[in-house]
């Protein structure tokens, strides 16, 4: 590719001799330039509609650590307050929100076209990040995934075991499957108003991936990945999409084969070296440095980070963590990361 962004280069299959590198959640309370800004910002809904202080937030671990791609600052939960559900977050608790557990709750939510009456600011913060990033820098888009997504929305809140979400599954077939398929379709249009905003990569979280097993996970984990990036790419003929099917196990082989992602993002549930015989073979893959690591530092982070790079080295490969950095981690263990991953540039 004709880019000096490695990380696009990565995601055309490049194998590259050092990994560029990002890092989930690398804008977040580990930093106390983003608590402060948060803390301008009055509450996390209220930074994440506030394009500038979004902006600001996705900035900050550019400007400290040189990461290779920012992520947009927003949460992955924007899109179902977008369909009309009430959206809060209670301190040192996390996200709430109405329910969908009946016919009637479903039926109240807001057609896909209307998201972006609600979703307009954080286009607009995208917008800012295409004309600030520094200019070898890929801005990247994200949504949850429509299982991930749909866990939160039926049960009103983040569960152990997703277990609401999985009643409603097997007990109300039609209406669950109806969820996704509107989560799907809304995502879609979220993710392509990303891209015509100046999101050069998106990316699909499916944090909860890893609850559903062998047919459910087909058709609710990878079939609507597979229908949003083929949307997407559609749409948007040669912007790259990263799937995260978190913990997935062995389901993550194949996944971009059967899906079209450019590239599987990976958590540390699963071994590098299995990982780069059974994964990588189709593609880029991403990650996968577990997060505990940006607490603990030493040389175990050293040891580790140098092990997922050879690895990975003989395939395309984006060094990121398997999951977001933690609040209690250290900034200084982030720096001794890159510091380690980078250690191969003359």
């Amino acid at each position: 590719m004709t880019t000096n962004k490695t990380i696009l280069r990565a995601l055309s299959g490049e194998v590259l001799p050092v990994p560029p590198i990002w890092m989930m959640r690398q804008a977040g309370r580990y930093l106390p330039e983003y608590r402060a800004t948060r803390a301008q910002a009055g509450d996390f809904l209220s930074l994440c509609y506030n394009p500038e202080l979004a902006a600001e937030v996705t900035l900050q671990p550019i400007r400290r650590y040189g990461f290779d791609a920012a992520i947009l600052f927003a949460d992955i939960l924007l899109l179902p307050q977008a369909l009309g559900m009430d959206l809060w977050f209670v301190t040192g608790e996390g996200p709430r929100l109405s329910t969908i557990t009946g016919q009637a709750d479903f039926d109240a939510l807001k057609p896909v076209g209307a998201i972006h009456d609600t979703l307009g600011p954080v286009y607009e913060t995208v917008r800012i990040l295409s004309r600030e990033l520094p200019a070898e820098t890929t801005l990247i888009g994200f949504a949850g995934a429509p299982w991930t997504v749909a866990t939160y929305m039926i049960a009103g809140r983040g569960t152990p075991d997703q277990g609401p979400a999985h009643a409603l599954k097997d007990g109300n077939r039609p209406l669950f499957e109806a969820l996704i398929d509107r989560l799907t379709e809304a995502t879609i249009d979220y993710l392509s108003a990303q891209i015509e905003a100046g999101a050069e990569v998106v990316k699909i979280f499916d944090s909860w991936a890893g609850s559903l097993k062998g047919d459910d996970f087909r058709a609710f984990a990878l079939e609507p990945c597979r229908r949003i990036t083929q949307a997407l790419k559609a749409r948007h003929p040669g912007v790259p999409v990263i799937a995260f099917p978190r913990e997935a196990g062995a389901a993550y082989e194949g996944f971009a084969r059967a899906t079209g992602a450019d590239c599987v993002a990976l958590d540390n549930s699963v071994d590098a070296a299995w990982a780069a015989a059974h994964v990588q073979v189709d593609g880029c893959v991403q990650g996968n440095l577990a997060s505990r690591h940006m607490v603990t530092g030493g040389q175990a982070l050293v040891d580790e980070t140098r092990a997922i790079v050879e690895a990975f080295s003989k395939g395309p490969h984006i060094f990121n963590l398997g999951h977001g950095i933690t609040p209690d981690a250290d900034p200084e263990n982030v720096a001794l990361m890159i510091e380690t991953v980078r250690a191969g540039r003359g």
